[in-house]
């Protein structure tokens, strides 16, 4: 874990601080979690870099400040169960597991979900279970959750997601059409309905889904 810690502290403080991430649980999570090994051995060196990076079939690692604000937003609590969409690198799912969350994650490629599983394990998360499968019907035999994590765009709110929710649960997703600017949203479910905020301009790969 000592591999790159300056590289780590330095994020932190020049790209999560500045651009206003104050939460202390997520700053210490993107301070300590080993950005690098969940990307390919020859992108290593950039880990830490401001920019999202290829993962490889067509998939990216998000840019470590998007990770840190949409971790933030969801105001998450040790013991929290929550779910996400789209495992990716497993990065991620590694920052909600160093937050002591209860997490789930669900991965549509075969190959990243199994290469996700292997690194989390690898690296301690055994409070993240790593599943393969469609995203967009996410996991009902799991819910409700606390928060769900959408780490891809489909180009409407999912209804399927906003039922595994708890009440007053929260979502973020970003919401667009492929190869477009996107809006990240946050969604709060109500008793009866569920509320949505505007937050900001994103750039996603596609929600990769058979039902798309």
């Amino acid at each position: 874990m000592q591999v790159f810690s300056i590289e780590r502290n330095n994020m932190v403080e020049t790209q999560l601080i500045p651009r206003g991430i104050k939460s202390s649980a997520v700053l210490d999570a993107m301070r300590n979690v080993p950005r690098h090994l969940f990307m390919p051995e020859h992108l290593q060196g950039n880990a830490y870099d401001d920019t999202p990076l290829p993962i490889g079939m067509g998939q990216t690692i998000s840019q470590p400040y998007i990770v840190a604000y949409m971790t933030e937003q969801l105001d998450l609590h040790p013991g929290m169960k929550v779910l996400e969409i789209g495992t990716g690198s497993g990065y991620q799912a590694a920052i909600l597991g160093h937050m002591g969350c209860k997490v789930f994650t669900r991965e549509i490629i075969k190959e990243h979900a199994d290469k996700a599983s292997e690194v989390l394990a690898a690296c301690g998360y055994t409070n993240v279970n790593v599943s393969h499968g469609s995203g967009i019907l996410g996991l009902p035999k799991k819910a409700p959750f606390h928060a769900i994590i959408v780490t891809a765009a489909p180009d409407y709110i999912p209804p399927t997601l906003i039922r595994q929710l708890k009440n007053g649960g929260k979502m973020i997703i970003p919401i667009g059409e492929v190869h477009d600017v996107q809006m990240l949203k946050l969604i709060t479910k109500t008793k009866d309905d569920y509320t949505t905020r505007n937050l900001l301009p994103v750039r996603f790969v596609p929600l990769v889904d058979p039902l798309y």
